[in-house]
This record gives C-alpha cells, structure tokens and sequence, in this order.
C-alpha cells in the first residue's frame, strides 16, 4: 500500500492534481476533500496526472467522479493526463472512457482544446 499524495500546480489553463500512490478506500477521501478548495473558473479545465499513481479501486474511481463533477459545477473541463494500463482498463470497461478525455501526458491535457460533445 503506497500513501496517497496530492501535488497542485497552476498552469494558465486551470489546476493540475498529480496523484501519486495509491488512490483506494483508505485514501479517495482526500481527493474528494480537496475538491471544494480548488479555484476552478468557467471556461478552465483540471487535469488530473496519474502517472504516479500505483492503485485505483472503485473509491478512486468515484473519486474520479466527484472531481469531474466538481469540474462541470464550475463550467469548467476535466482531462485525465498519464493514465496507468490497469485504471485505462477498468474506465473502458465502465464506459468512462467516454466521459473523461484521455491525454498521454499533463502537458498534452493542460494545452488540448476542449473536446466536442
């Protein structure tokens, strides 16, 4: 079990969450805690960096949830950036692959126009 850790960085296009460890039962609640503290405007998205993290279960994945709620509350984007094989795997199979816009890398995510639905 890695300990979860959270990293935020601004960039011009809105907040970056690098999440590293384990995002599970024990931990998803910091990510959902954090949430509300974010300054996300209209028209910005938040990318959430998962390049570091180790392990997802359902509790991450609602936590993944809750942000992109969080996002659409604020009129504003969400991209995953860096998304580990094993999480990509689960989010296909629920469909949320279809929700989340997918990006190699943070960078990639932050720069990205917002996706057509």
């Amino acid at each position: 079990m890695s300990p979860l850790k959270i990293i935020t960085r601004d960039t011009a296009t809105g907040p970056v969450l690098e999440i590293l460890g384990d995002l599970d039962y024990v931990h998803a609640g910091r990510l959902r805690d954090l949430l509300p503290t974010l300054t996300l405007r209209p028209g910005q998205r938040l990318v959430l960096d998962l390049a570091g993290m180790d392990f997802c279960d359902s509790s991450g994945i609602t936590a993944l949830i809750a942000a992109h709620a969080h996002a659409q509350a604020a009129h504003a984007d969400i991209a995953l950036a860096a998304v580990p094989a094993n999480t990509l795997r689960v989010l296909r199979i629920v469909g949320l692959d279809q929700i989340f816009p997918l990006h190699p890398d943070s960078e990639t995510a932050a720069r990205s126009t917002r996706p057509s639905r």
